[in-house]
């Protein structure tokens, strides 16, 4: 694993930090490819029950995509194919996490750094924070997946507005117009954003999974049109868990219940 992307687990919840503060945690090819590494590996660790990622050092979540990367990764489209195959599907391997995924962000959020806050579920960001991807300034374009999360976030009219004018917003007007969930101040940051996952890491991971899949189920199928018998079915299967029961049984019993993932 990169050295530049660190991650921790502790009580349920893992934490993928981007360790390249020097550099606002700009992130490299190598990087990208590190970083879909751990979200695979959180996916698959049944002891983690919700992700926090976030960025190093605190004046910065990610400034996106290191531009010394251009030349050896992006000077042409056959090597921007390779680049976006690491850049985008590491985003899609933080989207497609089974669990609740937290992006807690502090200063710079721009770019691809932007953009990786958008596959995330949950956007927790300080007073201080800015936003935006102003990549028309440098001459490159989003991907039809970073425009899609975008678009389903902020809407057509907001996500023309960000990149077509490559303005910098700062976290209200983040806020006002659905790019991040939630505005902390500065110095509450990281402790409400674990107060928060260490609410999430008690509840049902069977609940949390489901809605995640029911959630992107009907994002790219709102009219739920064509739906296999298993898909039509799905938000019904949780009455045949444990989990579903226990849930039921502990309310009755006046207890916290006790979800095991099965």
């Amino acid at each position: 694993m990169d050295d530049r992307i660190i991650v921790d687990r502790a009580e349920g919840i893992g934490t993928i930090t981007i360790n390249r503060p020097d550099q606002h945690n700009a992130m490299s090819y190598d990087m990208w490819l590190a970083l879909g590494e751990a979200a695979r590996d959180l996916s698959a660790d049944d002891t983690i029950k919700v992700v926090i990622l976030t960025g190093a050092g605190g004046k910065a979540f990610s400034a996106g995509a290191d531009i010394k990367d251009f030349p050896a990764h992006r000077s042409s489209k056959a090597l921007a194919r390779d680049y976006a195959a690491a850049f985008e599907g590491s985003m899609d391997d933080v989207e497609e996490m089974p669990k609740p995924v937290i992006a807690m962000i502090s200063g710079i959020c721009v770019g691809g750094g932007c953009e990786l806050a958008t596959a995330t579920d949950i956007r927790i960001a300080s007073e201080s924070s800015t936003f935006g991807i102003p990549i028309a300034k440098i001459g490159v374009l989003a991907g039809y997946n970073e425009a899609r999360r975008l678009i389903r976030l902020v809407g057509a009219g907001h996500a023309k507005h960000l990149l077509l004018t490559a303005k910098i917003v700062d976290a209200h007007e983040a806020h006002r117009i659905g790019l991040i969930s939630e505005i902390v101040p500065d110095n509450r940051l990281h402790d409400h954003t674990y107060e928060l996952a260490a609410r999430m890491a008690h509840y049902a991971p069977m609940s949390q999974s489901g809605h995640k899949r029911i959630l992107r189920t009907v994002l790219e199928n709102p009219a739920l049109t064509g739906l296999t018998p298993e898909d039509a079915e799905f938000p019904l299967t949780i009455f045949d868990t444990q989990d579903g029961m226990e849930g039921y049984h502990a309310f009755v019993e006046k207890r916290p219940p006790h979800f095991t993932g099965r």
